[in-house]
């Protein structure tokens, strides 16, 4: 994992901003997969090279796994690259945007006991109208202005 040198760590405000331009942008569907087990949700997410993703502010702590290719993940904190095998550690409150790379794989590792998806996200997500996507990362297509 590699910390990028930036001028400027963006705000929550330019963050939301660039989502809110997003609509203005062809979407993509995103394939995502779910999984349950013991007390754990899992979420695998397929990007293909060139998908930006404005992510949804979760509310209790998790890992996130680039599990292939490279990810750019840019937050209130920093720029970090991330190659297949990197884990970060992701804090309540953080709204984060991803770039994938290359073809690339992120997983998302939740500690909750639900398997109902609207459910999950009501727990761990924190609302959030503007999100150009659902529950289960569907594409909210009423958003869209392009």
């Amino acid at each position: 994992m590699n910390q990028l040198a930036l001028d400027k760590i963006p705000t929550r405000e330019e963050i939301e901003r660039l989502q809110r331009e997003m609509t203005e942008m062809p979407q993509a569907e995103l394939q995502t997969e779910h999984y349950f087990h013991g007390g754990m949700y899992c979420r695998k997410l397929i990007r293909p090279a060139g998908t930006l993703i404005v992510g949804k502010v979760h509310k209790k702590e998790h890992f996130f796994l680039c599990a292939k290719g490279e990810i750019i993940a840019w937050t209130e904190r920093g720029m970090i690259t991330l190659q297949a095998g990197d884990i970060v550690e992701s804090r309540p409150g953080t709204k984060r945007v991803t770039l994938a790379v290359t073809d690339a794989i992120g997983i998302t590792f939740h500690r909750t006991n639900k398997t109902n998806l609207a459910k999950i996200e009501k727990e761990l997500v924190e609302p959030d109208e503007t999100s150009l996507y659902g529950v289960g990362n569907t594409l909210k297509t009423e958003l869209l202005r392009g």
